[in-house]
C-alpha cells in the first residue's frame, strides 16, 4: 500500500510501538492523527514527526465513547478522509486475579479489547467513504496461549484476535483489510518499567524492537496476511501450547526457568546502566 497522502490514526500513538510505527507511517507521507492520554508527550512526539507530515493530535482515553467519536471527526475534519486506524493502546495490570483490583481487571478488557471493538465499529463507514483502508489490532502472544499472571490481559488480547479474525470474514471483499499482529515482548517500558511483576515466562521468548513491530503493522497494511506472530518461533510455540495443552504445561516449567534467567540478566544490565548514569529509573513504553 502507497501511504503517501492517507490518513492515519493511532491509538497509544506517543510512546513505543506506538511512536515507531508512527515515525515509520510520517517517513512514508502518511498524515497522522496520534492519540493518547498524555498531552505533553503527544505534542512532543508531534513535533518530532511535523517537519515530514501532517500530525494532529487528541488527547484521550480510548475507553471513553464519546471521544472515540470524536476523534474521527476531528481526523476527517483535519484531513479530508481517514484510510486506516491502528489499535495499538494497551493496558496491563500484573498479578494473581485474585490480588488484581477489579477495576483494574475490567480496565484491561475496556483498553484492550471493548476500545478496538468500538473504535473499528465506528471507523467503517469513514473507510468505506475512503474507498477502502486496513485496521490493524496490536495483539499479544499472550492471546494465543496462557500466560500466569495475566489471566484477565491474555483474555482481552485472546478476544481481539478472534474479533479481528470475524470481523476479517465479515468484510471480505470490501476492500478494508483486517490483520492483527502477536508479539511477544518487546523493549519498551510497557514490561521493562514492570520487570519485577512481568512473569517470568515472558522473558523466555525472544525479544523484538517496537520497530520490527512497527515493520509489521505497515506490512499488515498492504498484504494478504492475517496475522504476523513475533518472532515466528515463539508464533509456532504458542500454537502448539493451544493445540496440545498437555504438552505446555509440561513446557512451562522449562520456559519459566529460561525466562527467569533472562530477567536476573535484564535487571543486572538495567542496575549496571543505572549505576554509570548515576541513577533513574528503567524507562520507555507505551
Amino acid at each position: 500500500m502507497i501511504f503517501k497522502d492517507k490518513t492515519v490514526i493511532i491509538t497509544g500513538g506517543s510512546k513505543g510501538v506506538g511512536a515507531a510505527t508512527a515515525r515509520m507511517f510520517a517517513v512514508a507521507g502518511a498524515n497522522l492523527m496520534l492519540v493518547a492520554r498524555n498531552k505533553r508527550n503527544l505534542e512532543s512526539m508531534a513535533q518530532e514527526l511535523r517537519d515530514k507530515t501532517r500530525v494532529e493530535i487528541f488527547v484521550m482515553d480510548v475507553s471513553d465513547r464519546e471521544a472515540c467519536v470524536d476523534v474521527f471527526k476531528k481526523s476527517e475534519f483535519e484531513f479530508g478522509r481517514i484510510d486506516i486506524l491502528i489499535n495499538n493502546a494497551g493496558f496491563h495490570k500484573r498479578g494473581p486475579v485474585e490480588s488484581v483490583d477489579a477495576a483494574d481487571l475490567a480496565r484491561m478488557i475496556d483498553v484492550n479489547l471493548r476500545a478496538p471493538i468500538m473504535l473499528s465499529r465506528i471507523a467503517l463507514p469513514y473507510l468505506r467513504d475512503a474507498g477502502g483502508g486496513a485496521i490493524i489490532n496490536v495483539g499479544s502472544l499472550a492471546g494465543r496461549t496462557y500466560v500466569p499472571q495475566s489471566a484477565a490481559y491474555s483474555a482481552s488480547k485472546n478476544g481481539l484476535r478472534a474479533f479481528t479474525y470475524s470481523l476479517y470474514e465479515e468484510l471480505r471483499g470490501s476492500g478494508i483489510k483486517l490483520a492483527v499482529v502477536s508479539p511477544g515482548p518487546v523493549s519498551t517500558g510497557f514490561i521493562l518499567a514492570d520487570i519485577d511483576r512481568t512473569s517470568d515466562i515472558t522473558f523466555s521468548q525472544p525479544m523484538s524492537t517496537p520497530e520490527e513491530v512497527a515493520q509489521v503493522i505497515l506490512d499488515l497494511c498492504g498484504n494478504n496476511r492475517r496475522e504476523r506472530s513475533m518472532p515466528p518461533i515463539s508464533g509456532a510455540i504458542t500454537t502448539v501450547m493451544y493445540l496440545m495443552p498437555w504438552l505446555g504445561r509440561f513446557l512451562l516449567p522449562v520456559f519459566e526457568r529460561r525466562g527467569a534467567s533472562v530477567k536476573r540478566r535484564l535487571k543486572a544490565q538495567a542496575k549496571a546502566n543505572d549505576n554509570e548514569q548515576g541513577g533513574g529509573p528503567l524507562t520507555g513504553g507505551d
